[in-house]
C-alpha cells in the first residue's frame, strides 16, 4: 500500500527523476541544512560565477548562457543582501536555493550552471571560501588586540607587579612583560592562522561528486578566479576532506584557551584580595542585590565560552573518525560548528580588546603585593651564590631561613636587620640591602628575554616590527 505522501507530489526538483514520491516533513527537515548554510552565499555565488566562466571559456556552455547566469547570480546576491530573497527549507541547502531562484530569472540557462560539477565539489569550494574569509578577519582582530597589549606593555615597562607561579608570589616582574606574553601566545595563534590558509588554499572545483568529470573543464581557470593557489590533486580527498574545518576549530580552540587564561587572571586581580587593576564600567556588570558589586562578567563570559569552542572541536571530529571515502550526509553537520565558533571569536576578541584598551592599573598595591611576599628571595639566594661563593643549594637554604624569620617578626625581607640575618649567616654583609631593593633587583634581570624594564621597552619596539607591521 503506497503511503499518502507519495501520492501527493512528484519528484524533488533537486534529484531529478530517481524518485516518484518526495520526502516526509520530517524528512525534509532533517535533511535541511539552509537555516545555517544560508551564511555561505556570497561564497556560493562567486564560485558559480567563476564555475560559469570557465564553461564558457572552454566552450561547454555557450557564452549568452554565461551571460545570463552572470547576471542572475548578480541579482540573486542583491536580492538576498537586501531582504528579499525567499530562503525555501524544501530546496534543503544555499546551493539549490540559489539554483532554483536562478531558473526563475534567466530559464533554461540556470540548468547548464550544474554542468561538470556536483554539490560535492561545490559545497567544499564554498566552505573553504567561507573559512579562508573567516581566518583573514580573524587575523586582523588579533592584530588590533595585540597593538592594544603593546600600547599597555610600552606604558607600564617599569611597572612592578608580583609574577606567580601556583597562585603564589613567585619574583617581581614588570607588567609589560607580562602583557608581552600574550603577544607572544597570540603572534603563535596568527602563526597557525596562516598555516591553516595556506593549506586549506587549494581547490576543489571541479573535482565533482568524487571522480571528476569528462566535460573538457580547466580547473586552473576557477583556481585563479577563486584565489586558490592551485586545485587539488584528488578528487576523492577534494570533496571528502574537512581537515581545513578541524585545522580551523583546533587553532581556535587554542586561541580561546589562551584568551580564557587571561579573562581568568582578569578575575583575579579584578577581585577585592588582589584590586590590581580597575575594570570599566562599559566592560563590567552589577548585581541585582548587592549594591557594591562590580562583577567581570565579560571576562568570566570569555572564559566560558572556551568551553562550547572546544566542545566544537571534538563534535566535528567524532563526526569525521567514522566516515569511508568519499561523502557521506554526516559532512553537512560541519559547518555549524565552524559557524557557531567564528561568531565567537569574533565576539570574545572584540570583548577583549575593548576590555584591555579601558582598563586601569594600581600600581602602588601590585608594588606592595611584590614586596611584601617576599618575592625577592631568589636575589638573596643569587647574591650568597655570586658574592659569597655559596652552592646554589645552601644560598637556598639560607635565604629561605630568612624569609621564615621575616615572617615571624611579620617583617619582609629587605626590613631584617643586618644582625637578623648575620645570625643565620655571619658573613653577610650590609652590601646584600642593594640587591633586596626591588627595583635594583628587577632591573638586573636583563638576560635574553628577561623581565628588566630596558628590556621590555626593547622588546615592544621588536613586537611592533614583528606582529604590527
Amino acid at each position: 500500500m503506497k503511503n499518502k505522501r507519495q501520492k501527493k507530489t512528484s519528484s524533488s526538483p533537486i534529484w531529478g527523476g530517481r524518485f516518484d514520491g518526495s520526502p516526509s516533513e520530517i524528512m525534509e527537515h532533517i535533511n535541511a541544512s539552509i537555516d545555517f548554510d544560508k551564511r555561505m552565499y556570497a561564497q556560493d555565488i562567486t564560485a558559480s560565477k567563476a564555475h560559469a566562466a570557465m564553461l564558457v571559456k572552454q566552450e561547454i556552455i555557450s557564452a549568452e548562457d554565461g551571460t545570463q547566469i552572470r547576471e542572475g547570480l548578480d541579482q540573486i546576491l542583491n536580492e538576498i543582501e537586501d531582504g528579499s530573497f525567499e530562503f525555501k527549507i524544501s530546496l534543503e541547502d544555499i546551493h539549490m536555493n540559489i539554483e532554483s531562484r536562478l531558473k526563475e530569472i534567466v530559464g533554461d540557462a540556470a540548468g547548464r550552471l550544474h554542468t561538470a560539477r556536483s554539490r560535492n565539489d561545490q559545497v567544499a569550494t564554498d566552505f573553504k571560501l567561507w573559512v579562508r574569509e573567516e581566518l583573514d578577519h580573524l587575523d586582523s582582530a588579533l592584530k588590533l588586540l595585540q597593538e592594544t597589549f603593546i600600547n599597555q606593555a610600552e606604558n607600564h615597562a617599569s611597572t612592578i607587579l608580583p609574577g606567580f607561579t601556583h597562585l603564589q608570589s613567585a619574583q617581581p616582574v614588570t607588567l609589560g612583560h607580562h602583557l608581552l606574553s600574550y603577544v607572544e601566545m597570540i603572534g603563535r595563534d596568527r602563526g597557525r592562522i596562516k598555516d591553516c590558509r595556506r593549506r586549506l588554499n587549494e581547490n576543489p572545483l571541479g573535482s565533482g561528486a568524487l571522480a571528476g568529470t569528462s566535460f573538457p573543464i580547466d580547473r586552473d581557470v576557477t583556481t585563479t578566479a577563486l584565489g586558490f593557489d592551485q586545485p587539488t590533486t584528488n578528487s576523492l580527498d577534494a570533496v571528502s576532506d574537512r581537515d581545513f574545518a578541524l585545522e580551523y576549530l583546533s587553532l581556535a580552540s587554542i586561541l580561546s584557551v589562551h584568551l580564557s587564561r587571561l579573562a581568568e587572571e582578569i578575575v583575579v586581580w579584578a577581585s577585592a584580595p588582589f584590586s590590581f587593576i580597575n575594570l570599566p564600567d562599559s566592560f563590567s556588570t552589577g548585581s541585582s542585590m548587592l549594591p557594591q558589586k562590580r562583577n567581570p562578567d565579560a571576562a568570566e563570559l570569555i572564559r566560558a565560552k572556551t568551553g562550547r569552542v572546544i566542545g566544537n572541536l571534538a563534535s566535528l571530529l567524532i563526526i569525521m573518525k567514522g566516515l569511508p571515502l568519499a561523502y557521506s550526509k554526516d559532512m553537512q553537520e560541519d559547518k555549524e560548528p565552524v559557524f557557531e565558533t567564528a561568531d565567537t571569536l569574533a565576539l570574545t576578541v572584540k570583548a577583549m580588546t575593548g576590555m584591555f584598551g579601558e582598563i586601569t592599573y594600581n600600581i602602588d598595591k601590585m608594588l606592595a603585593a611584590a614586596k611584601n611576599a617576599n618575592s625577592n628571595a631568589i636575589d638573596l639566594a643569587d647574591w650568597l651564590v655570586k658574592v659569597l661563593g655559596k652552592p646554589f643549594r645552601e644560598a637556598h637554604s639560607i635565604s629561605g631561613k630568612m624569609v621564615k624569620l621575616a615572617e615571624k617578626q611579620n617583617r619582609s625581607l629587605d626590613e631584617l636587620s643586618l644582625a637578623d640575618m648575620q645570625s643565620i649567616e655571619p658573613s653577610i654583609t650590609n652590601d646584600v640591602f642593594n640587591i633586596l631593593n626591588i627595583d635594583i633587583a628587577l632591573n638586573a634581570r636583563n638576560s635574553f628575554g628577561a623581565t628588566a624594564p630596558k628590556n621590555v621597552t626593547k622588546a615592544c619596539a621588536k613586537a611592533r616590527l614583528k606582529y604590527l607591521k
